[in-house]
């Protein structure tokens, strides 16, 4: 069942985006003093006395964009408005009734839905006495909030709770556990086609302009039997060519949006040359020992190439995503986007499995009579036992006399026979040594 949706509508630069980074209690869109920094919808469901809403922040309208985007901005705010049953329509109290306030509220009134009236930026008494000149809009008194400050956000939600919908059936929140899948590339990789493909809408804007994509977006999509949140982020590049704030903390936004995916789709375009910003992506993945699909995208348009050939190629740009499946696809004809999901869900699924203590000593003893670890400085390496301690992604602690006798290229060995040997053959594997200690040896007592 889709939740009722409520809307946060306005002019730029009124705080919408600080007003919904206040009500969900973390940042969610990117708030700059810039006007028109939120182009795509940014939707998080919320809950509040008993009601679950999907709550949408979106562009300012009026908008003029930095890069010629208006008309696109301006197509994504009319989809968020056609489907919302409550609007949240924000003024700024310190800057006062605009003209462009009258407009928005003239359109909100034809709608005939319910419009909640909120004055932002009402920090002390002195603005308080500034509301009072938004009655003008017909829409009542305007409900006093600091998004800043985290004043009058009660108040708000239960004005919204009021004007929402008898439920259409059981409103629940999105189950915690439900599988959340990353589109990460640089630029113009076509993410955001691809969540669009998926979404069966134009959910996000899309645009051979570099750098369209600002906030990273979730979007609840059911494909096929699937259900599950992709989370669009902004094209990477160099940290050297970011031009401004706004493209810092969208690459920020990108960079955190690995550690909360379950999976990670790194999308290349198949047009151009694998860049160090596919590797600096790539080694980002690793670090945060993420399952990852590399996404070869714009097939369609790279016919002589040899597939075969092609991941070869992948192979020597990204040694470190070794392990990692590859898949071609085309967002713009739909090509193999329903193997595309089902791959990343096999990855989510071999990330939660869990081998038992005595499956996996019987690899690491057979792994250890093929190639023990080398013998230095008269010690003499021993492994005691291993053990599965964590799953996403499986991580192996092998228990030892000492950790420092057992070298990285050790590690690697044993990685690529436990991959071989176990049901993680296409994610990371993550492995520790421990030395195995005595409380005699600590000096904790004597018996």
């Amino acid at each position: 069942m889709s939740l009722p949706q409520v809307a946060i509508v306005g002019r730029p630069n009124v705080g919408k985006s600080s007003l919904l980074n206040a009500l969900v209690g973390r940042r969610v869109s990117i708030v700059h003093d810039r006007p028109g920094v939120t182009r795509d919808r940014v939707a998080v469901e919320m809950a509040h006395e008993g009601r679950v809403f999907s709550l949408v922040d979106m562009g300012g309208i009026g908008i003029v964009d930095d890069q010629n985007l208006d008309a696109h901005v301006e197509q994504q705010i009319n989809s968020a408005l056609a489907g919302a049953d409550v609007m949240v329509f924000v003024v700024d109290v310190r800057a006062g009734l605009m003209p462009l306030d009258e407009q928005i509220a003239s359109a909100l009134r034809k709608t005939g839905r319910p419009t909640v009236l909120l004055a932002n930026k009402v920090d002390g008494e002195r603005h308080s006495l500034m509301v009072e000149e938004f009655s003008r809009l017909g829409l009542g008194r305007a409900l006093e909030v600091s998004a800043v400050q985290c004043l009058g956000l009660t108040d708000l939600l239960s004005a919204v709770v009021a004007g929402l919908p008898e439920p259409r059936g059981e409103e629940k929140l999105s189950e915690e556990g439900e599988t959340r899948i990353a589109l990460l590339g640089q630029r113009n990789a076509g993410k955001s086609s691809i969540l669009n493909a998926l979404a069966g809408e134009e959910r996000v804007i899309v645009s051979e302009i570099p750098g369209t994509t600002r906030d990273a977006v979730d979007v609840k999509v059911s494909y096929g039997e699937r259900s599950f949140t992709v989370i669009d982020t902004a094209g990477m590049r160099k940290s050297s060519r970011l031009q401004d704030s706004v493209e810092f903390y969208s690459q920020q936004r990108s960079l955190s949006a690995i550690t909360r995916a379950d999976v990670a789709l790194h999308v290349i375009d198949a047009t151009k040359e694998i860049s160090q910003v596919d590797k600096k992506l790539a080694e980002e993945i690793v670090n945060a020992w993420k399952p990852c699909v590399i996404v070869v995208n714009k097939w369609d348009l790279a016919a002589a190439i040899d597939p075969d050939t092609y991941i070869k190629y992948l192979g020597t740009r990204l040694p470190q995503l070794h392990y990692a499946p590859v898949i071609f696809v085309s967002a713009t004809e739909r090509i193999r986007l329903k193997q595309m999901v089902d791959l990343a869900f096999d990855l989510h699924d071999q990330s939660k499995h869990r081998v038992s203590t005595s499956e996996i000593n019987r690899i690491v003893e057979e792994s250890e009579q093929m190639r023990g670890p080398r013998v230095g400085r008269g010690k003499f390496p021993k492994i005691f036992f291993a053990t599965q301690v964590g799953t996403t992604p499986p991580w192996i602690v092998l228990f030892v006399n000492d950790p420092t006798l057992f070298p990285d290229d050790f590690r690697r060995f044993l990685e690529n026979r436990l991959r071989q040997a176990l049901p993680f053959k296409e994610i990371p594997i993550r492995i520790s040594f421990r030395a195995r200690r005595s409380i005699f040896d600590r000096g904790e007592g004597s018996g």
